[in-house]
């Protein structure tokens, strides 16, 4: 298990404490994606929300819903007289939502382009303590996928980093491993 608020910017901390919270009181299943997952893979690009891809299970959709609720969550970028029934059935119904909340913004996605869903997603994922919560955390070959198929130009810069990243990691595997094979001399 890696350490996660040691490894997050010191301008993050508040902005995603009080979600990442929300979501592990809440035994909510889901990864970190998104620039907060890049955070805790070594980017310095700043980010200023908390993306997750979210299980679709029953059981925690019911708990997602009630964590939600628990903080007046309101779609984002919709008109606050929309009618909008934020339930379990209505987080099955949809896919990807985008909310405000009383402890800040917090993206939920059923299905990261680039990747798939959750079980994808969670596939080969790292896990991170965050705030005293386990968290699993998209892998850094799935992130890099995610932001090249979004094709944002945020997303297609952070895809530059993020490789740069990948191949330093895959670098310092490779020196160890030769370390490992050298005969003793």
């Amino acid at each position: 298990m890696t350490s996660g608020p040691a490894n997050l910017n010191s301008d993050l901390i508040p902005l995603i404490e009080k979600q990442v919270r929300l979501l592990g009181s809440s035994n909510v299943d889901c990864v970190i994606i998104g620039g907060v997952a890049a955070t805790l893979h070594g980017s310095e690009i700043p980010t200023s929300d908390l993306d997750v891809c979210y299980s679709r299970d029953p059981q925690n959709l019911e708990r997602l819903a009630k964590a939600l609720q628990s903080v007046d969550a309101r779609l984002r970028n919709a008109p606050r007289d929309l009618p909008f029934i934020l339930d379990a059935e209505t987080l099955r119904r949809g896919l990807n939502f985008t909310f405000w909340t009383n402890v800040g913004s917090l993206d939920l996605l059923g299905e990261v382009k680039g990747v798939g869903y959750y079980e994808d997603v969670l596939s080969g994922s790292l896990i991170f303590e965050l705030f005293g919560f386990p968290f699993a955390v998209v892998e850094l070959g799935r992130l890099i996928a995610a932001k090249r198929a979004a094709g944002r130009p945020k997303d297609l810069l952070m895809v530059v980093e993020l490789e740069a990243i990948l191949e330093r990691q895959l670098q310092a595997k490779a020196d160890e491993h030769k370390k490992e094979i050298k005969p003793d001399e």
